[in-house]
């Protein structure tokens, strides 16, 4: 099996798969096809990126980041009606304001409320505690409480829809719904994963500027976040790769379990456009018999740059 590491994210009606040379977006329109999307990778950028050591982990995400708005829109536009999909404009102020939103929440909130401690007499191990404590708490609830909103469980589903296509590729089993459905919502290199290690990894840092001011522990909570963020990718990979000695399985435990709030188990539809997605993803490097996109009806043929759709629908999957 190839050793590339594939993944995606769930978009709206959608998953969008990502390898080496091609990123593609697959949508489940009204009328029940699949319209699939594909955007050509500057691959040697990529390989560069990957060969830089702490630097990589931010420099990937940022990447992840704006590929990400771009599906967003993407799938917006294959899914919604008209009058409901937002500009691009909107796509990006909405992600702006999402950074902030999960900045204020959950770093400058709950410093603000364990530094308010200490003027009862708290001492500082016990506010550095608390302070984390707190990050946690309001962490979970969040994703528990999002998670109950209707339009957010669908997205869930296709977030378990990717898990489990993938899962089932880099076991080495059939691509087929059947087969997929079978698969496990969980995966090591999930995001849900990456974002309780930047919470864990930021408890000794940040701890370094305990006895400072207000405004330097919240300055150092945003200046600080690319350096968490590279920690936190480099601990994930290495995690990822040694997933199958036992004591890591029993390392990262809560970092999995955390996924089961992010997750949902997918139908069959959700599993077929994940299947969709990620199959011209694995035909671009090669790791299918190139005639694959002829049995199933979508072409490969992809433009330089941005997502086109392809508007032969999938009927095989």
């Amino acid at each position: 099996m190839s050793k590339i590491n594939y993944g995606g994210q769930a978009v709206i009606e959608g998953v969008m798969m990502r390898g080496l040379k091609r990123a593609t977006v697959a949508v489940r329109r009204e009328d029940g096809t699949i319209a699939t999307f594909h955007e050509e990778l500057n691959y040697a950028r990529r390989s560069l990126l990957e060969s830089l050591p702490m630097v990589r982990g931010v420099l990937l995400l940022w990447d992840t980041l704006n590929m990400g708005i771009r599906a967003l829109n993407v799938s917006a536009a294959a899914s919604l009606p008209a009058d409901e999909r937002p500009s691009e404009g909107e796509s990006a102020g909405g992600v702006a304001v999402s950074l902030l939103f999960a900045f204020v929440v959950f770093f400058a909130l709950p410093v603000i409320i364990a530094n308010a401690l200490t003027y009862v007499g708290v001492d500082n191990f016990s506010v550095i505690v608390i302070e984390n404590v707190l990050q946690l708490v309001i962490f979970i609830g969040y994703l528990l409480l999002v998670g109950r909103i209707p339009e957010i469980q669908r997205v869930y589903g296709y977030h378990g829809a990717e898990h489990k296509a993938i899962n089932a590729y880099e076991a080495g089993l059939p691509l087929d719904v059947p087969t997929v459905s079978r698969q496990t919502l969980i995966h090591p290199r999930c995001g849900t994963s990456f974002l309780l290690v930047v919470m864990v990894i930021s408890i000794p840092i940040f701890a370094i500027f305990q006895d400072q001011t207000l405004i330097i522990k919240i300055a150092s909570r945003l200046v600080l976040i690319p350096v968490i963020a590279g920690l936190s990718f480099e601990l994930l990979r290495l995690t990822a790769a040694n997933y199958h000695r036992a004591w890591v399985r029993w390392l990262v435990a809560p970092s999995l379990a955390l996924q089961r709030l992010t997750t949902r188990e997918p139908d069959d539809a959700m599993v077929a456009v994940a299947i969709a997605a990620l199959l011209p993803v694995l035909a671009a490097d090669k790791v299918l018999p190139a005639a694959y996109d002829e049995s199933l009806g979508m072409g490969i043929d992809a433009p330089t740059t941005g997502f086109k759709v392809v508007d032969e629908p999938s009927a095989s999957v």
